[in-house]
C-alpha cells in the first residue's frame, strides 16, 4: 500500500478545486479520500477498510483491480491505446461485439458505442425518435415510467421522473408522457392508462428500466405487468428502449433483466458493469429493424452522433475481459450463491416489524425502514455515516437500504454486511 497521506491534506486540497456529483457542497460533509481498492475492499487515507457492498455504483462487479481484467487492459495499452472510430475499426471492438451477441437477447444485432450510461440512453432515445422520423411518421413523444431515472444529459433527463435532478432544465425537455409502474395489483389500471396515452399522443418510443428502478430506491416491477405493457407498445409500433445500465450483466440473476421478460426490447442501453468499473464506456444495441431505418442513400438518415473516445480500445479490452468472467462457471455460481443468501436474509428481515417491502432479485436486495423521511433528508446521512463507521460502504436512498455486492464477495464479508444491517435496524 502507498504511504498513508494525512487526511486533512487530501481533504483540504480536494475542497480547493473539485466539484463533486450529486453534492450540495455548502451542507455536505467533507469528501473521504480513498487511496486503494482491491477485491471488495476500499481503503481510506487513514488505513481504514470498507466493504464495497454496492460495487461502487454497480460497476466493480468482479471486484476492484481484478488482475484478469487489469492484465488484459495493460497488454492492450502497449499495442493500441486510442484511435478514431469513424473511418477506422479495431480488433477489441470487433471481438467485444461478437462476445456481446452471445449474451444479449437474440433480436439484438447492432452496437453503437458511447461513453457512459447517460449517453447510452440518450442514443436510445434518439434512435427511437429518428426511427419514426426516417420512416416519415409524425411521432415526437416519448413514454416513460413515473420515478424513472435514465441519466443527466438532456434527453435522458427529459424521460427521467426525479425532479430533484431536473428542476432547472424542465423548460428545455423533449415531450414525455408517463405511466405508473406495474406492481401486480395495479396491472389492469396501468394498462388502461397506457392505452389512453397511446390514443392521445403520437408516441415514438417507451424507455424503461426493466424490473428494477435503481434511483427510485430499487423499486421492483411486476414481470407480467411489464410484459403486457411492452406487448401493447409493440402492437402500436412504439420502439422499446430497455435501460439496462444498472440491471445489466448478471445483477438480476440473468445476463440482462430483459431475459426475465417474454417481450424483448428493440434497443438496449448499457454501461456501469459493462467495463467492470475499470474504465468509462457505454453501449447502445439495437435490432436489425432499427438499424435498417437508418440504412439509406440519404446522408441525413444516418445516426449523426459521436464521441471522441467511442469504442476506446482499452475500454473494449476491459469489457471483453469482464464478459469472459461473467460467463465463467465460477462467477455464475457466485451470482447464484449471493442470490440464495440474499433470499435467506430477506426471509429473516420479514419477521422484523421495523422494516417493510423486503425484496430481492439476483444480487440485489432492498427494504424500507419504517421511518418517515424524505429522499435526501438527515436520516439518509445518518444511515450512511452509521454504515461507514462500521466499515461497510452503502448508500441508502431515504429510508431504503439496499445492497448490490460484487460477485466475488466472500461469505465472511456478506455476513458482516448482513450483521451491520441488522444492527442498523435495531438502532434506528
Amino acid at each position: 500500500m502507498r504511504d498513508i497521506v494525512e487526511k486533512s491534506d487530501l481533504t483540504e486540497r480536494d475542497k480547493k478545486h473539485l466539484w463533486h456529483p450529486l453534492t450540495q457542497h455548502k451542507t455536505s460533509a467533507d469528501m473521504l479520500p480513498i487511496i486503494q481498492a482491491k477485491g471488495c475492499t476500499l481503503t481510506d487515507d487513514q488505513g481504514k477498510e470498507y466493504i464495497d457492498a454496492i460495487s461502487s455504483w454497480y460497476t466493480a462487479v468482479y471486484g476492484h483491480c481484478n488482475p484478469y481484467i487489469t492484465e488484459k487492459v495493460a497488454a492492450q495499452m502497449t499495442q493500441l491505446d486510442q484511435v478514431v472510430f469513424s473511418g477506422f475499426t479495431h480488433q477489441p471492438a470487433i471481438e467485444l461485439s461478437e462476445a456481446l451477441m452471445k449474451v444479449l437477447p437474440e433480436n439484438q444485432q447492432k452496437l453503437f458505442f458511447n461513453d457512459n450510461g447517460s449517453t447510452a440512453t440518450e442514443i436510445g432515445i434518439k434512435m427511437a425518435l429518428q426511427y419514426h422520423h426516417n420512416l416519415g411518421n409524425d411521432r415526437k413523444v416519448m413514454l416513460a415510467f413515473e420515478e424513472g431515472f435514465h441519466g443527466d444529459t438532456f434527453g435522458a433527463m427529459s424521460v427521467s421522473g426525479l425532479s430533484v435532478y431536473n428542476g432547472a432544465f424542465e423548460d428545455h425537455f423533449i415531450r414525455v408522457e408517463r405511466i405508473p409502474v406495474p406492481n401486480g395489483e395495479n396491472n389492469d389500471e396501468v394498462l388502461q392508462i397506457l392505452k389512453k396515452r397511446i390514443a392521445d399522443h403520437s408516441i415514438a418510443g417507451f424507455i424503461y428500466e426493466p424490473l428494477i428502478q435503481g434511483a427510485a430506491a430499487m423499486k421492483f416491477h411486476d414481470i407480467d405487468g411489464l410484459n403486457s405493457i411492452l406487448k401493447t407498445c409493440r402492437e402500436h409500433d412504439i420502439i422499446l428502449v430497455a435501460d439496462e445500465v444498472m440491471t445489466g450483466f448478471g445483477k438480476t440473476g440473468k445476463f440482462f433483466a430483459s431475459d426475465h421478460i417474454e417481450e424483448k426490447p428493440d434497443i438496449i442501453c448499457m454501461s456501469k458493469a459493462l467495463t467492470a468499473g475499470l474504465l468509462p464506456m457505454g453501449l447502445t444495441s439495437c435490432s436489425q429493424k432499427i438499424y435498417d431505418a437508418f440504412y439509406s442513400d440519404e446522408l441525413a438518415k444516418g445516426l449523426f452522433h459521436g464521441h471522441t473516445y467511442t469504442a476506446n480500445p482499452l475500454a473494449c479490452a476491459a469489457a471483453l475481459a469482464g464478459l469472459e468472467l461473467l460467463i465463467s462457471e465460477e462467477i455464475q455460481q457466485n451470482i447464484g450463491h449471493i442470490s440464495r443468501r440474499n433470499k435467506d436474509f430477506c426471509e429473516k428481515l420479514k419477521e422484523n416489524s421495523k422494516v417493510s417491502n423486503v425484496r430481492s432479485m439476483g444480487v440485489i436486495m432492498a427494504f424500507e425502514l419504517n421511518v418517515e423521511t424524505d429522499r435526501y433528508g438527515s436520516l439518509r446521512n445518518q444511515l450512511f455515516k452509521f454504515f461507514m463507521d462500521k466499515g461497510v460502504f452503502l448508500r441508502p436512498l431515504g429510508n431504503t437500504i439496499y445492497i448490490l455486492p460484487p460477485y466475488v464477495i466472500s461469505d465472511a464479508e456478506l455476513n458482516i454486511v448482513y450483521n451491520t444491517i441488522e444492527t442498523c435496524i435495531s438502532e434506528f
